[in-house]
């Protein structure tokens, strides 16, 4: 179960929070200073922390670094009843993710730290690759085809990818697969037909929304 700390000295809000969150299936604990969170943090790690902009005796925004200290992978979403541009930057320089503006709808807080767990999934997946050779297997046409025809499950063996590739000479695809296969993007089952890793299916979804963020901005 996923996890999310509520940092913030209204008790009120908090329990609010806390049965909206507990309801929406998550694992929730409170803190209402700065103080008293670090000492949570301290013995527990949180997926999540739910961050009060302006708290007494620390801030929020100067309790960030201290937060991100002690747990560099926790998205930490900021809670302001002071929305502003220069609000929201200063508390992305500082280590947060995103923010919400008091008062806000459940399903907007809801959609924000759904968009945080899956930045930090990306995170992790992105942390176990090389980066630079996974780009470099990636900048084939080829090797990306071989991606989606793997995914779809049009053709997961060799011979088939082969001629959904059009391509004569199934030595260059096993060429492009064991670039692949190198790179962490795919593997191969006792059968040996290939499937995405995990890894494999996040720079998938990556490449597709670039692509769709590329064909809307095509100029017509």
């Amino acid at each position: 179960m996923q996890s999310i700390l509520i940092i913030d000295d209204d008790g009120e809000f908090r329990k609010y929070l806390r049965e909206i969150l507990r309801d929406a299936g998550y694992e929730v604990e409170e803190a209402a200073l700065a103080t008293e969170a670090f000492e949570v943090l301290s013995r527990k790690g949180f997926d999540i922390v739910l961050l009060d902009y302006l708290m007494p005796k620390k801030s929020g925004i100067d309790a960030l670094e201290e937060i991100k200290r002690l747990q560099p992978r926790a998205k930490v979403i900021m809670i302001t009843a002071f929305a502003s541009i220069e609000n929201a930057v200063e508390a992305i320089k500082k280590g947060a993710c995103d923010y919400v503006a008091k008062p806000f709808k459940i399903e907007s807080l809801l959609l924000t730290i759904k968009m945080a767990l899956e930045e930090a999934k990306f995170d992790r997946g992105i942390k176990k690759l090389n980066l630079d050779y996974t780009l470099s297997a990636l900048a084939s046409p080829i090797r990306r085809n071989i991606l989606k025809l793997i995914n779809e499950g049009i053709s997961t063996r060799l011979m088939g990818i082969t001629r959904q590739l059009k391509i004569e000479d199934h030595t260059k695809v096993v060429f492009h697969l064991r670039m692949l296969k190198d790179a962490g993007l795919i593997d191969q089952d006792e059968d040996k037909a290939y499937f995405l890793t995990a890894e494999g299916a996040l720079m998938l979804e990556c490449l597709q929304t670039i692509e769709r963020f590329l064909n809307r901005n095509v100029p017509r």
